[in-house]
């Protein structure tokens, strides 16, 4: 079992900057890949970035260049650096942890953490 724990959401105004943090229960050298997702108010939750085991990483298309996704492999921390956020980045922010073997994909998720862009 992957526990996954979200902090650093709030209150921001636009152009401002957050640091999300997930800390996992695990060590994140085990999992395949970890991202963060968000999900707004009547609408699909959606891939903002992604961070595989290799180093790699993957945005979604409205966060490429405003957004990093990092990680501590001492801490068993994953981040994602937030910058010049709009009122179109408010969402509830989703951790998740991706387990791939044998053909299938076992996702953990954390709890979530609001942020919220005033304009």
């Amino acid at each position: 079992q992957v526990q996954l724990v979200e902090s650093g959401g709030g209150l921001v105004q636009a152009g401002g900057s957050l640091r999300l943090s997930c800390a996992v229960s695990i060590s994140i050298n085990s999992i395949n890949a970890m991202g963060w997702y968000r999900q707004a108010p009547g609408k699909q939750r959606e891939l903002v970035a992604v961070i595989m085991s290799s180093g790699s990483t993957n945005y979604g298309d409205s966060v490429k260049g405003r957004f990093t996704i990092s990680r501590d492999d001492v801490k068993n921390t994953v981040y994602l650096q937030m910058n010049s956020l709009s009122p179109e980045d408010t969402a509830v922010y989703y951790c998740n942890a991706a387990l791939l073997g044998l053909g299938l994909r076992k996702d953990y998720w954390g709890q979530g953490t609001q942020v919220t862009v005033s304009s």
